[in-house]
C-alpha cells in the first residue's frame, strides 16, 4: 500500500539520520553524575520487574481481596483469612509498603488504601490494574523474540500460550464492560436501535469474545459472529459462549482478510486488533467488502500521536514500546509480509488515511472515558 510504503521510508530515515550525525560526533568520557543517575534508573527497571512478580503473587493469591476494606492487618490476622502461610506474607507485605502499594502501621500491621483497592483488588472497576500483571511466557519466548530480531518474523500470539487470550481479556476487560453497552453503542448513529431489532454483527479480532458476550445478552435479536487468527482465543470464546447459554453467537478461527463476502454485515468492530495485524490493509477491504451500504464499522485502538516527538509526552511510552516489541509487533511481523504497525501504530492519522484508501467516506472519532483508547465510527 502506498501509505506504507511511505510510512517505512519515513522511520526508516528517522533511523538513519541520527546515525549517521552521532559517528560524525567526538566520543566523551563518562560524567560520574549522568552514570550515578543512570545507574539508579535502570535497577529501577529490575526492582519494577520483581514488583511487578510480587503484584501478580498478590492478585493470584486473593491477598488484595482478602486486604480490602479489611482496616490494618498484621501478617497473623492475614493468614487467618487466607489460609496461607504467615513468614511468607510478611515479606511479601513489607515489600509491598517499600514499594509504596501498602500502608505500614505499628507493630507491623499493613492497609490498603481505598485508592489502592481500586487498582489492585476490585476487577469490577475500570481502574483495576493488577491484571496486567497475569501474565506467563512460554518456554524458550525470550530466545523465540531474540531470533526475531534475526529474522525479522515475530511471535504470533498462539505462540504465546495457551494463557494470552485469558490475560488480554483480564487486562482489557473491565474498561469494555463499563463502556460498551451503556456508553459506545448509544452514541453510534442508529446503531443500537439496528440492534434492539435484529442485526448481523462481525467482532473481527475478536480474542475469546468478552465483546460477543456483553452484545449478545444486551441485543438478543441479533446475530453475532467472531472472527479470529488465534486458535487458543477461540476456543476459550466457545467455551464461555457455552457456559453462557447464547445461542446467537458463532464463531470462526479465520483471519481478516477471510470474512465471507456474502454476508452483509451491519455492524463490524475491530477492537484493540488493527495495530496487531500483519495485513491491516488487507482487513479494510475485507471489511470494506462485507459491511452494508448503511453499515457501521466500530474500530478500537490505541491512543497515539503519528510523532514520537508528540509520544514523548506519554509518561507510559516506554512501557508501550516495550508491549509492542514484546507482543503487538511481534504479531504485526509475524509473516514475511507484515506492515509491523506495532501499539502505536494505528493513530487517527494512519487509521483514517488507511479507512479511507479502502473506500470508506466518512471517519469520525469518539473520545470516550477511557484513557488508553481512541474509538472511530466509519462507513461508506
Amino acid at each position: 500500500m502506498e501509505l506504507t510504503q511511505k510510512a517505512r521510508s519515513l522511520h526508516a530515515l528517522q533511523y538513519v539520520r541520527p546515525m549517521e550525525e552521532t559517528a560524525e560526533r567526538p566520543v566523551r568520557d563518562a560524567d560520574p553524575d549522568v552514570l550515578a543517575a543512570l545507574t539508579l534508573r535502570v535497577w529501577s527497571f529490575k526492582q519494577g520487574q520483581m514488583v511487578s512478580l510480587m503484584i501478580q503473587l498478590g492478585d493470584r493469591l486473593g491477598l488484595y481481596a482478602a486486604l480490602d476494606r479489611a482496616g490494618p492487618l498484621s501478617a497473623d490476622e492475614l493468614a487467618a483469612r487466607t489460609g496461607l502461610h504467615r513468614r511468607w506474607l510478611l515479606e511479601w507485605l513489607r515489600g509491598q509498603v517499600a514499594a509504596r502499594l501498602l500502608e505500614h502501621h505499628g507493630d507491623d500491621r499493613f492497609e490498603l488504601s481505598p485508592e489502592a483497592a481500586l487498582l489492585l483488588a476490585r476487577e469490577g472497576e475500570v481502574t483495576f490494574a493488577a491484571a496486567a500483571f497475569d501474565e506467563e511466557r512460554p518456554p524458550g519466548y525470550v530466545d523465540r523474540l531474540s531470533d526475531a530480531f534475526r529474522s525479522g518474523i515475530g511471535l504470533t500470539y498462539d505462540d504465546l500460550g495457551r494463557g494470552c487470550a485469558h490475560h488480554v481479556e483480564r487486562m482489557l476487560g473491565p474498561v469494555t464492560r463499563a463502556l460498551l453497552v451503556p456508553v459506545v453503542i448509544p452514541a453510534l448513529d442508529g446503531v443500537h436501535d439496528k440492534l434492539e431489532r435484529g442485526a448481523v454483527v462481525a467482532d473481527v479480532g475478536c480474542g475469546s469474545g468478552l465483546a460477543l458476550e456483553l452484545l449478545a445478552h444486551a441485543y438478543p435479536r441479533s446475530q453475532f459472529l467472531g472472527y479470529d487468527l488465534s486458535r487458543h482465543a477461540i476456543e476459550t470464546g466457545r467455551d464461555r459462549m457455552g457456559r453462557a447459554g447464547l445461542g446467537n453467537v458463532e464463531f470462526h478461527n479465520e483471519r481478516a482478510e477471510n470474512l465471507p463476502p456474502h454476508l452483509a454485515f451491519d455492524l463490524v468492530l475491530t477492537f484493540d486488533c488493527m495495530h496487531d495485524m500483519t495485513r491491516p490493509d488487507r482487513a479494510v477491504a475485507a471489511i470494506r467488502r462485507s459491511l452494508k451500504a448503511d453499515g457501521t464499522w466500530l474500530i478500537k485502538d490505541i491512543r497515539s500521536a503519528p510523532s514520537f516527538a508528540d509520544n514523548m509526552k506519554n509518561p507510559l511510552l516506554a512501557l508501550m514500546y516495550a508491549s509492542s516489541v514484546a507482543t503487538c509487533m511481534s504479531s504485526a511481523m509475524s509473516e514475511p509480509d507484515g506492515l509491523g504497525l506495532g501499539t502505536l501504530g494505528f493513530n487517527a492519522e494512519v487509521a483514517e488515511a488507511m479507512v479511507r484508501a479502502g473506500g470508506f467516506g466518512r471517519f469520525r472519532v469518539h473520545d470516550f472515558a477511557d484513557k488508553a483508547n481512541l474509538y472511530y465510527e466509519v462507513r461508506i
